[in-house]
């Protein structure tokens, strides 16, 4: 009988921009959610990337997108971001990785989910893997709450709304709560995907 593979660490990095700082709380959350479950995660800020930092993405198994949502879309100094990983996506060095992305806006709505779509068509240009969010909608019922997770009803990654006369304390704990979700999620299925690999030798 053959011994199992060790199980490997996953490595989950979370690149994102913050404008005003509320989407960085929420990366911070991303970040507790994936180290929670053991994986190894790393903060990269797209606007101040390094050449460390680049290859820390080469490496990583998954890779969360993060912005604020700003006319829209996400913001310029994200789209900056997006345009220079063209060389990675020339040799697909993030072929197969795992991809997932969060948001915030003003507005409930605030169309974000453009912003989801847009990192979700990043992540197939890249030839990466999506990983939603995996929740039902809460908050849409008599017996519902808003701080139910996934308030905001979005399922294609994490949404999150922040008055914007409140500062990065003011973000939702709900909202916190459902990013926290997001890098549980993306951490254990980067460990399945991990583990798979190992089982068939890939």
């Amino acid at each position: 009988m053959s011994t199992p593979a060790p199980a490997t660490t996953p490595v989950v990095a979370v690149a994102y921009h913050s404008g005003y700082g509320h989407t960085a709380v929420l990366a911070e959350a991303v970040r507790a959610g994936a180290a929670d479950t053991g994986a190894t995660v790393h903060l990269i800020k797209v606007d101040a990337i390094t050449e460390a930092q680049w290859d820390l993405l080469d490496a990583a198994d998954a890779i969360v997108f993060g912005s604020p949502t700003y006319m829209g879309t996400a913001s310029g100094a994200f789209h900056v971001f997006a345009e220079a990983t063209a060389k990675r996506w020339a040799t697909r060095a993030w072929q197969d990785k795992l991809a997932a992305g969060f948001t915030n806006s003003a507005s409930k709505s605030g169309d974000k989910l453009h912003t989801l779509q847009f990192f979700s068509v990043l992540a197939a240009q890249h030839g990466m893997h999506w990983v939603n969010l995996g929740l039902l909608p809460g908050w849409n019922a008599t017996t519902a709450s808003e701080n139910d997770l996934n308030r905001l009803g979005f399922f294609l990654g994490a949404a999150a709304q922040t008055d914007n006369d409140r500062g990065p304390d003011g973000v939702h704990k709900a909202d916190l709560a459902t990013a926290e979700h997001l890098g549980r999620r993306v951490a254990g299925q980067a460990a399945l995907f991990a583990a798979g690999r190992a089982a068939v030798g890939a």
